[in-house]
C-alpha cells in the first residue's frame, strides 16, 4: 500500500512541477522576444568591458595629505599582491585636488604616456584621468566630500569566470504604457546610497502604470533622453538583488507614448562587486508588487 501511495505522490509532484513550468515560458511576439534578448546580450557585453563592473578589485578612500600606495602592506593603500610593484608612489589630497607622484623606476602610464607627477581629474569632471600599470587601471572618484581610488584589474578572477546573469523568462505582460504625472512645483527627492550618504534630486514628474487594476507610481531621475528608475519590489532580497533594481525608460516616442518595460530591469553594480557605490531606491519607489521580470540576483561575485 505504501508503495502505491509513494508512487501516487511522485506522479502528483511531477504534474505540479510541469504545471508550474508552463508559467515560466517566454511570452511575446518573436520580434519582441528577440529585441529583449539582444538588449540583454549587449548588457552582458558591457559588463565585461574595460569600463564595466566585473573588473573592480578595490576602492580606497584618501585621507588629506600623502597616501602611499603599492602592494606592500606598509603602504596607506595596498593594491592586490603580485599585480604591481611594492611601492608605486604617492597620491596627495589637498582640499579637493588630487595629484600623483610616481616613484623612480616605476612606469605608470596615462593615455599611453609615462607619468611621473600629475594632477588627476576625478569621475565627476570631464576627461577623468585613468592610470595604467600592467593589468591594473585606476582613477579618482568623488562621492560627496570624499575622494577615493577605484581600482580595476583587466585580468580579474570574476571577469574570467563570469557566466552571465540569470533572468526571468521574457514576458510582454511586464511592458506597460506609462503616464507622466507632472509635479508642480518639482519635487525634491532624497536618494540614499550604500555609503550612507543621501543625495537630493529634483523630480519633475512621476511615471505611473496600471497592473491588475492597481495604479503604481515611480519617481524617476531625468537623464536627458531617458528616465532612470531605482526601485525595489517584493522580489527584492528573495529572487532579485536585495538593495534594489535599476531600469532605464526612454522618454516619449514620436506618438507621445512612454513605455515601462520591466523585462529590461537590471542589477545595480553593487550586485557584482563590493567596490561600487550604488544609489538605493527612494522610499516611495518600493513597490508592493512582485515583478517577475528582468535580471535575477547574481551570486557569483564572491562578496
Amino acid at each position: 500500500m505504501k508503495k502505491y501511495i509513494t508512487y501516487g505522490l511522485l506522479i502528483l509532484s511531477t504534474i505540479i512541477f510541469y504545471s508550474c513550468g508552463t508559467d515560466l515560458k517566454e511570452k511575446g511576439s518573436p520580434k519582441y522576444i528577440s529585441e529583449i534578448k539582444e538588449w540583454h546580450s549587449k548588457r552582458i557585453e558591457n559588463l565585461k568591458k574595460e569600463n564595466g563592473w566585473l573588473n573592480l578589485v578595490g576602492l580606497y578612500w584618501l585621507k588629506q595629505g600623502e597616501n602611499k600606495f603599492g602592494t606592500d602592506k606598509a603602504n596607506d593603500i595596498v593594491f592586490p599582491e603580485g599585480k604591481a610593484p611594492s611601492f608605486i608612489g604617492s597620491l596627495f589630497l589637498k582640499d579637493s585636488i588630487v595629484t600623483i607622484k610616481v616613484n623612480e623606476g616605476v612606469e605608470v602610464k596615462s593615455n599611453g604616456e609615462s607619468v611621473n607627477g600629475l594632477e588627476l581629474k576625478n569621475d565627476t569632471q570631464q576627461g577623468v584621468t585613468v592610470l595604467e600599470l600592467g593589468s591594473l587601471r585606476w582613477f579618482i572618484i568623488k562621492r560627496g566630500e570624499k575622494y577615493g581610488v577605484r581600482l580595476r584589474d583587466l585580468d580579474s578572477e570574476l571577469l574570467k569566470t563570469f557566466q552571465g546573469v540569470e533572468t526571468y523568462p521574457i514576458n510582454s505582460d511586464w511592458k506597460f504604457e506609462a503616464k507622466l504625472e507632472t509635479y508642480n512645483p518639482p519635487k525634491r527627492v532624497e536618494v540614499p546610497n550604500v555609503l550612507d550618504m543621501v543625495d537630493t534630486a529634483i523630480v519633475t514628474a512621476a511615471l505611473t502604470f496600471e497592473k491588475d487594476g492597481v495604479v503604481y507610481k515611480l519617481d524617476p531621475l531625468d537623464e536627458g533622453k531617458q528616465y532612470f528608475i531605482i526601485f525595489a519590489d517584493e522580489t527584492s532580497g528573495v529572487e532579485t538583488y536585495g538593495a534594489g533594481r535599476f531600469l532605464s525608460v526612454d522618454k516619449a516616442d514620436s506618438t507621445g507614448k512612454i513605455y515601462i518595460d520591466f523585462n529590461k530591469t537590471y542589477n545595480p553594480p553593487c550586485a557584482f562587486t563590493k567596490y561600487a557605490t550604488c544609489p538605493l531606491p527612494p522610499k516611495q519607489n518600493h513597490l508592493k508588487l512582485k515583478i517577475t521580470a528582468g535580471e535575477k540576483a547574481f551570486h557569483g561575485g564572491g562578496h
